[in-house]
């Protein structure tokens, strides 16, 4: 049973335009709130495309959609979303009216003896999909300490990577860093004492850090966005919601880029680069959570989402 809650739900549904009979993607499944929703609103000729690279949430929804198969023809694909123009070719799909995409780690996963969560001891794995070769425990182990603080710093924002990293090497000569416990401990021997009891926990941002590295969530997304946008329909939306700034950058500069018309120098008289915009921006700023939302789910605090229509 999952423990998920779907994030900006209503946005999302409200904002995709969803009618009867589209042709929708959900690109992360996970616990299958967006899904479940969106099956609703496309009706029984609808046709939903529901992806996520953890077995073990396509399995779970498996056993939800012989409930919903009357709502619509679900197709269940255990991929990468940065796979999408070869899974819709696979389909023999070539254009869809609607794409949802959710970046964020489920709280199925969290709950996973994967090492995802700083909270429960666990092998420090974090890898979504179980095929990948690269896992945290190797991360800490064996990267150079100056390529671990660039990690910490750049993927998780954290102030003290330079410290941790150093506490890293200086620890793992002694004896391998295994499990999440482990390695919690050495972020708090690294940090000064009044940082331990802040609202965030002192661990978070070097866990989510080491989650992006171990399955290159970014390099992925940067796939993943302008296949969306050739695969749109006219007047098809997509959704993204983000959890991280650089997620977020990367969606709002592929977004920004392709909503451009002429990219002529300013000093010609006359367009002569053609270029035209492919998408029109839905909303300039991202929508954010409600106070109600992150009140019952603390883990939404800092989504956005972003929406972008096909012209």
């Amino acid at each position: 049973m999952t423990i998920h809650k779907p994030v900006l739900l209503e946005e999302v549904i409200e904002n995709l335009k969803l009618k009867n009979g589209d042709v929708v993607v959900d690109a992360t499944l996970g616990g299958g709130g967006h899904s479940r929703e969106i099956l609703e609103k496309i009706g029984d000729e609808g046709v939903l495309i529901a992806i996520d690279q953890d077995i073990n949430a396509i399995e779970e929804f498996k056993v939800k959609s012989e409930k919903l198969k009357a709502q619509g023809k679900i197709f269940l694909v255990n991929d990468n979303f940065a796979n999408l123009d070869k899974i819709l070719a696979d389909l023999k799909i070539e254009k869809v009216d609607k794409i949802m995409a959710d970046f964020g780690i489920s709280s199925d996963q969290l709950e996973a003896e994967r090492g995802f969560s700083f909270q429960k001891d666990a092998p420090l794995d974090m890898r979504m999909d179980q095929k990948g070769e690269i896992t945290a425990e190797k991360i800490v182990n064996d990267y150079f300490e100056e390529e671990l603080a660039r990690i910490f710093s750049e993927y998780g924002e954290e102030k003290f990577a330079k410290k941790i990293a150093r506490e890293i090497s200086k620890q793992r000569k002694a004896k391998p860093i295994k499990t999440t416990f482990d390695l919690v401990s050495i972020i708090g021997n690294s940090i000064p004492e009044k940082y331990k009891h802040q609202k965030i926990h002192f661990a978070t941002r070097v866990f989510q850090a080491l989650r992006i590295e171990v399955n290159g969530e970014l390099e992925k997304i940067k796939e993943f966005i302008p296949k969306t946008i050739e695969v749109l329909n006219k007047k098809g939306r997509l959704a993204v919601i983000t959890f991280h700034s650089g997620e977020d950058r990367i969606a709002k500069e592929i977004f920004r880029e392709n909503a451009r018309g002429c990219i002529c120098p300013p000093n010609f008289p006359v367009c002569r680069c053609g270029n035209k915009p492919k998408i029109k921006i839905v909303n300039k700023k991202p929508i954010l959570p409600s106070a109600g939302e992150v009140g019952s789910n603390p883990r939404s605090r800092s989504a956005k989402l972003r929406i972008i229509e096909k012209l």
